[in-house]
């Protein structure tokens, strides 16, 4: 499919034919509702609700068929808005009973609410209706079922990301602890999640624990942890914290329980992190493209997993400007007569792949001597601001990837300044 957005928009309204049933589903957790038009938007046959399950999709089937058979029609699309999770199975059942399945923007369907009834009444009948008729109108997109590889790493990846979280609440509640009960420890390990600080927590979570030892006790203690222990001086300026330490002395039961729970959670998603980074490197092996892409200094792998598991396979889109307008990247203008309103991005897309693309970026900016080179000659001779030289490359990163992908070529430096030039 072409990306310009014109010639996009005309291929998708003329997929719509007079052969065509055109039906709207309202998503929801247990109960969807289906309306049908034809191509002129002309309602068909009576509303239908059906269950999320098996007995639901085949009533939803016979539907169709009755439908098809009254009104002499012979090709059906269905389209739905993707709420949430609640529209997999439906959409999965649609590919494997060969209906085409196709998305409406959640956004357009709440702005097309009134073209009906001119009133801003809301129902699922309703919705279901205006969805239909923005489908014969050509506001829709294909479903992009992506292969099992794209499917983990979207799974993956956003398993990651719930990790991370965990990961940072916890160091965060550490950080706190430290705080309440043994602020002064910051004087001897400045960062708290180091090996030698994460040690002592361990050993001798309270002051006052350390109070009842010597320096040879500590040492010892840190030589069974780790292979290199923190020295001499730091165990002696330990305890003698540990002695007049403004920390809090009360409830010391419940705070020592506090940290050893902080500190499982810690190690567990440690644990759970560097297993699903494992998993997602084994799974770029399998992907042919990857090994090139990867070459390129400053993509890492956790980033282009990151990519792929947002975008699906590259080698989909027609164009680099085709994966910006999916991350929401392409630009939206406001003006009217003599005034001109100021170039702004969409930020109708994926959100994640959009945030993706453009840590990758700054890390190129960084790291890479050809991105490197083309943002100092967009600040320093075209006079652009720094941001605005990200944006460019942003772009065109999008078209590398999406170019490197289609051509099965290899990185070529010359070829980006070329570009660039």
């Amino acid at each position: 499919m072409k990306f310009k957005a014109q010639a996009k928009q005309n291929q998708l309204i003329e997929n719509i034919t007079a052969n065509h049933l055109v039906i709207g589903v309202d998503i929801a957790q247990e109960t969807h509702v289906a309306r049908a038009v034809n191509f002129r938007g002309i309602a068909l046959g009576n509303p239908l609700e059906f269950s999320n399950d098996e007995s639901g999709f085949t009533s939803f089937s016979r539907w169709i068929s009755d439908l098809l058979a009254s009104y002499k029609l012979v090709e059906v699309i269905v389209g739905m808005e993707p709420t949430g999770h609640y529209w997999f199975s439906l959409a999965h059942w649609l590919k494997e009973k060969a209906i085409e399945a196709v998305l409406v923007n959640p956004h357009l369907v709440k702005k097309n609410k009134e073209n009906r009834d001119n009133t801003p009444s809301k129902s699922d009948k309703k919705d279901a209706l205006v969805i239909a008729d923005m489908m014969k109108n050509g506001y829709y997109s294909p479903v992009r079922f992506h292969s099992t590889e794209y499917e983990e790493l979207r799974v993956l990846m956003a398993n990651r990301e719930t990790v991370i979280k965990r990961l940072v609440s916890a160091v965060n509640q550490i950080h706190r602890w430290v705080d309440i009960v043994f602020p002064e420890l910051r004087q001897v390990f400045k960062i708290l999640t180091c090996k030698g600080a994460l040690a002592t927590l361990r050993l001798f979570p309270l002051p006052e624990d350390l109070c009842k030892l010597n320096t040879a006790d500590v040492i010892a203690g840190w030589k069974n942890s780790m292979k290199r222990h923190s020295g001499v001086r730091r165990a002696q300026s330990l305890i003698d914290l540990g002695k007049r330490t403004v920390g809090s002395k009360q409830a010391t039961h419940a705070y020592k329980l506090h940290l050893e729970h902080l500190l499982e959670e810690y190690d567990l998603a440690n644990k759970q992190l560097q297993k699903i980074e494992d998993e997602v490197k084994s799974v770029l092996e399998r992907i042919p493209y990857t090994g090139k892409i990867l070459a390129i200094t400053g993509i890492s792998a956790i980033a282009l997993a990151s990519v792929l598991g947002e975008s699906g396979d590259l080698s989909g889109y027609a164009h680099g400007n085709s994966l910006s307008r999916h991350a929401g990247l392409n630009l939206a203008e406001a003006s009217s007569g003599k005034w001109k309103g100021q170039m702004e991005l969409s930020k109708r897309g994926r959100p994640r792949l959009r945030h993706f693309l453009y840590l990758i970026t700054m890390c190129m900016v960084m790291t890479n001597p050809e991105f490197k080179s083309i943002h100092q000659q967009n600040v320093e001779v075209k006079k652009l601001k720094k941001m605005k030289s990200i944006m460019k490359l942003i772009g065109k990163l999008a078209r590398l990837l999406v170019g490197l992908t289609r051509s099965n070529e290899v990185y070529n430096p010359n070829k980006v300044f070329t570009l660039a030039a």
